[in-house]
């Protein structure tokens, strides 16, 4: 029993002691895999290692657009209404008794048809009156020239006297204004009894009718019977300040015509046909100071209807070497002044302040302060700090759509 104790315990120590010798190898084998490691394929690492026990930090990567001249243009979105290109009150010209009306209410007429007709009877009768005036005028005209030929031929042998010669003259002188009165009076009748036919003068949509058959109508009557717009195309109307507009006439003396864009639903809608400015008012609003534009827009599907509200979006001036700025690159000081961060020589960066006018889309157009070739930081300012190394990294600029008001700063 003695000696298998013995045995027992000398068993123990052995197999410890193979269990330290394993260890050992094991650390050892862990210590030169680490060591190779770190001698060829392990710089980077040894590099991060050595820089985070020496303090220094890697460039910060930052993104940074850079400045382009570009060709801009400046528009301002000014309200209006629409209105008509031709409008017609359709009124009677005659008295009478309307007995029909020819046109269905809110339809599409053209020039020359007919919208009413007025009762005839008295008209046509005042015509076969005149008609019968004339023939009586032309049969007293027939036998006053017959008298002035025989007295004339009396005269020459002295059978007559001087005196029925100048009155057969003037009886027959007579007998031919007659004649001209009486023809002006038939064509006067004529005209009456043509307008109890009352035409449209104008092509376009007719509203809806203020009279009805069996009313009796006047010539030249306040109420009209009807009326008629031309609504392709159409016009819309818009103010603009008089200041601006002196800047309006310039761009249009150095431009053939100038483009509009049509806004409707406030400004949410892009009416897909463009209208050309016509002309402005010669005279400016004394209580506003705004001067009266003209558009004429195409309207063919005739969307547009008189007295919309809507807004122009007229070009005001071009600029073809604006320098813009994305707008969250600026940064505001606590004077109001504008700066960007700017990477300059050595991938160094700088505060540098600028002005600014007003906004392009999402961009600023810049003033003064940058120039065609600098690196502006758009993301990462909060990484870097004056004169810091950094490593920028280009990103393109969104488009930017022209400024449609002016928003300036005061710098």
């Amino acid at each position: 029993m003695i000696a298998y104790s013995r045995s027992f315990r000398k068993a123990k120590k052995v197999f410890a002691v193979k269990k330290v010798v394993v260890l050992v190898v094991i650390v050892s084998a862990i210590a030169g895999a680490y060591y190779v490691w770190g001698s060829h394929g392990g710089d980077g690492a040894a590099s991060s290692a050595q820089a985070a026990a020496s303090g220094a930090r890697p460039p910060a990567e930052v993104s940074v657009v850079t400045i382009k001249q570009q060709s801009i243009n400046f528009t301002k979105d000014l309200p209006g209404r629409t209105s008509s290109f031709k409008i017609a009150e359709i009124r009677p010209q005659v008295n009478g008794i309307i007995t029909k009306r020819l046109y269905t209410e809110g339809s599409v007429v053209t020039e020359g048809q007919q919208l009413y007709q007025i009762d005839p009877a008295t008209y046509e009768a005042a015509l076969n009156s005149s008609r019968a005036n004339l023939m009586k005028a032309e049969a007293t005209l027939k036998a006053a020239q017959a008298q002035f030929n025989r007295v004339k031929e009396l005269v020459k042998i002295d059978a007559m006297s001087k005196q029925e010669f100048d009155n057969a003259s003037a009886t027959l002188d007579q007998g031919k204004a007659d004649v001209a009165i009486a023809k002006a009076a038939l064509a006067t009748s004529q005209i009456n009894l043509d307008y109890t036919k009352v035409f449209s003068p104008i092509s376009g949509r007719i509203g809806k009718s203020f009279v009805t058959e069996g009313a009796l109508v006047t010539a030249n009557q306040t109420t009209p019977l009807a009326t008629v717009q031309q609504l392709d195309p159409i016009y819309v109307d818009v103010t603009q300040s008089s200041n601006e507009l002196m800047d309006l006439r310039r761009q249009l003396e150095s431009a053939e015509k100038t483009p509009v864009t049509l806004l409707l639903d406030g400004g949410t809608k892009v009416y897909e046909e463009k209208g050309e400015l016509q002309f402005s008012d010669i005279t400016v609003d004394q209580t506003t100071g705004s001067v009266q534009l003209r558009v004429l827009f195409p309207n063919p599907k005739q969307e547009l209807l008189p007295g919309l509200f809507v807004h122009a979006r007229i070009e005001q001036a071009r600029d073809e070497s604006a320098i813009l700025v994305p707008q969250k690159s600026i940064a505001r000081t606590a004077d109001g002044g504008v700066t960007v961060w700017v990477v300059g020589e050595g991938d160094k960066v700088s505060v540098r302040p600028i002005k600014v006018s007003q906004t392009v889309g999402n961009q600023w157009l810049v003033t003064e302060g940058l120039q065609a070739g600098d690196r502006v930081i758009v993301e990462g300012v909060q990484k870097v700090a004056p004169d810091a190394v950094v490593k920028p990294i280009e990103i393109a600029t969104t488009e930017t759509t022209p400024p449609t008001e002016d928003k300036q700063i005061k710098q």
